[in-house]
């Protein structure tokens, strides 16, 4: 099975793979900027308490490391060891075909500076190395602009596309429709 390396990005910043240490960084950053977390990061609940949650997706995280199918990482910025984000490839797929879901979400104070797309092509560069066909969907809600402009720009540096119709994703009981681009990774030689 395939490790989660450590990674460097350019422009000072390292995707350290991601372990329980990062539980203190990540609840701070969560109380920075409670919303943006909600939103990056669906599956946290509201009504149950933010420490417990954060701690079990950490103990998933580790204990599926060696596993290779999913691959998570701390975004750090290497001149003071600050905790920038988390992204990752993630196993909540919506495609029949694909391999992992690119998640993200990056400090306030940390974006708008292109961290995310850097920090995206570092991990599907990695990917294009390991010789493999890997199919990543990027799912982002329709309202999100950002997000919106993240995947299409990782979409046109990596030959990807957005699917036409929505999907309905489940968060908080209820569906909602968010759009997915897809990039697929050594297809048959023309990545």
């Amino acid at each position: 099975m395939t490790k989660t390396p450590k990674l460097s990005v350019d422009g000072g910043f390292t995707l350290s793979p991601l372990s329980k240490v990062a539980l203190t960084p990540i609840l701070n950053a969560f109380n920075e900027d409670p919303e943006s977390a909600y939103s990056a990061l669906p599956w946290l609940d509201k009504e149950k308490e933010i420490r417990q949650q954060i701690r079990d997706m950490l103990f998933d995280v580790e204990s599926q490391a060696d596993s290779d199918e999913i691959h998570f990482w701390s975004i750090m910025h290497d001149e003071d060891n600050e905790f920038v984000g988390l992204i990752g490839l993630g196993d909540e797929l919506q495609l029949l075909h694909s391999n992992y879901n690119l998640g993200y979400w990056v400090r306030s104070k940390y974006r708008r500076q292109g961290i995310t797309i850097a920090s995206a092509n570092v991990i599907l560069q990695w990917l294009t190395g390991r010789n493999d066909f890997f199919r990543i969907e990027i799912t982002v809600h329709p309202h999100n602009v950002a997000g919106l402009a993240t995947a299409a720009s990782l979409c046109d540096s990596w030959d990807g596309e957005l699917v036409d119709e929505f999907i309905g994703i489940e968060i908080g009981n209820r569906t909602v429709p968010h759009r997915i681009h897809i990039i697929d990774i050594n297809r048959g030689g023309d990545s």
